[in-house]
């Protein structure tokens, strides 16, 4: 089934390897910046950080053994692997750590991660393998937050840290290193020999980059890769095939519409976004879309233990979708669509380059408020516009602490927030709970947080997506257990365990 040459991608062929190489289909890279970077599969693969994640999202040790906390002074200190290594040989230190939490800190660098380090007031190296951190209040996701990437400070020391060309030939201490990369074509990585957790089994992996979707599946049928995220659609081609495995993996990774409130028209017509919701059929969605592979969705914590299920959920229903245009004062126009202050009522959807679920998600929901009289349109812009845009599909998602991804994303002004949604209660109740650690506490906090962003909303949510892959069977090692984060992101967690066998 599998191909004797890589095409190029590999100086030698699959039978000489024997199995010791993966190619996994992969979406392009521009660069390689977990620091700045909101999310990459393959930086799991290349960096590690203080704290890692398991099989069941809980936090372990990384390139920290151990970790204590000083409540009285709310100070993390972190006790350092002692015999770890970047790829180039330099050995790694606390002083690499104080540089990549400053760095991603520094708000001239702008990085997306900026909000979970927000309330570090002082760093301080102890010795080579000690590092401190106090905080200004408590921060329950913390430890989350320190398994972000660290970077080597000798590497990216007065480099900027948006622009380095460090980023296109990164040096991390992850389980596998950066042999080569063929722009657009393919990213090489090859086993770090002296990875200090071992040395995986696999000895290659290759990033094939691989933009469609269909191609993916057909790549996929052709030999020509070991493993890739599918389409709902294509991965049912795969189902009754014992040469593959398919994985139905649960995600915390859901889409929704993003209204962009710096845009006039929000302005003016934010009072109409019940409407929208009431006005969108999830289940149709879902099931046509996604063909049932995922669960509607009604806010962002559905898969975490603090989700709130009392909330305005948005079922379906376009009467009261009409009632509330009405009671806003809009007039069904000649052309079948509402209008207001003669203006008609109506808004695009733009979605991102590439994505062909997103895209029939966008349409579908268009369709659907078409239906009930609002003028929607989707759009494929040749780049996302944040700050013009009327609305954008957007997705998010973690399946950490329950601070991770909301914060950021609907907290005022916070890096994420690429809808500049404002809203004081939510931002009141996001606080409240990230800095107790008491369950009950954060508990009622974040049913607050979602009772008020339920009651304001910054999205119309729709549904929260399975990410399907495809492997080739003799790929073992898969958790098929893990719930991933946004786009499928995590299904490399335990890379150093995969084999493929002969």
């Amino acid at each position: 089934m599998l191909i004797t040459m890589l095409s190029g991608l590999c100086a030698c062929g699959r039978e000489e390897e024997k199995g010791s190489v993966l190619v996994y289909g992969s979406g392009d890279y521009t660069r390689m910046n977990p620091a700045m970077d909101e999310h990459g599969e393959i930086n799991l693969l290349l960096f590690d950080g203080l704290t890692a994640h398991d099989g069941k999202n809980q936090v372990i040790p990384g390139l920290a053994s151990k970790w204590t906390f000083d409540e009285a002074s709310c100070t993390y200190t972190f006790y350092l692997e002692e015999d770890v290594k970047w790829h180039d040989g330099v050995p790694f230190t606390a002083k690499d750590v104080m540089f990549t939490i400053e760095a991603i800190k520094d708000p001239e660098n702008g990085s997306e991660n900026a909000a979970n380090y927000e309330d570090v007031q002082e760093i301080s190296v102890l010795d080579e393998h000690t590092i401190s951190f106090r905080l200004a209040a408590p921060n329950a996701a913390f430890l989350d937050y320190m398994a972000i990437p660290v970077l080597p400070e000798h590497c990216l020391q007065g480099e900027d840290m948006q622009e380095s060309d460090f980023f296109r030939n990164p040096v991390g201490t992850g389980p596998y290193r950066l042999k080569s990369w063929d722009e657009g074509q393919a990213i090489t990585l090859v086993r770090n020999e002296a990875y200090f957790k071992g040395a995986a089994e696999i000895e290659t992996i290759v990033f094939k980059i691989v933009m469609d979707d269909n191609a993916k599946a057909m790549q996929l049928q052709a030999g020509e890769l070991d493993l890739a995220l599918l389409t709902p659609r294509d991965s049912m081609v795969f189902e009754d095939n014992p040469d593959y495995r398919v994985y139905r993996m649960k995600t915390s990774d859901y889409r929704g519409i993003l209204f962009n409130f710096r845009n006039e028209y929000w302005k003016a017509n934010r009072d109409l976004i019940p409407a929208i919701c009431y006005g969108l059929d999830r289940q149709a969605i879902l099931d046509t879309v996604l063909l049932g592979h995922g669960i509607t969705a009604y806010g962002p914590l559905q898969r975490n233990i603090y989700n709130c299920e009392e909330v305005e959920q948005y079922a379906y229903n376009p009467e009261k979708a009409r009632q509330i245009l009405e009671e806003a004062g809009c007039i069904m126009g000649e052309k079948g669509f509402y209008e207001r202050n003669g203006e008609e009522v109506g808004f695009v959807i733009s979605v991102g380059e590439g994505d062909q679920v997103r895209l029939d998600m966008a349409q579908a929901a268009a369709q659907q408020l078409q239906e009930i009289g609002i003028n929607c349109s989707v759009e494929i812009p040749v780049r996302v516009d944040w700050e013009r845009q009327e609305a954008y599909l957007i997705g998010w998602g973690s399946p950490f602490d329950a601070d991770d991804h909301t914060y950021k994303v609907f907290g005022t002004d916070k890096g994420a927030n690429y809808s500049a949604y404002s809203n004081q209660e939510v931002d009141r109740y996001l606080t409240l709970a990230r800095q107790t650690d008491d369950p009950e506490e954060r508990g009622k906090a974040y049913d607050q947080f979602q009772k008020a962003l339920a009651q304001d909303p910054a999205f119309a949510f729709i549904c929260y997506v399975d990410a399907d892959y495809v492997a080739d069977a003799r790929l073992k090692g898969i958790d098929a257990d893990k719930v991933m984060g946004h786009h499928g992101v995590g299904i490399f967690w335990n890379i150093t365990e995969w084999s493929m066998e002969e």
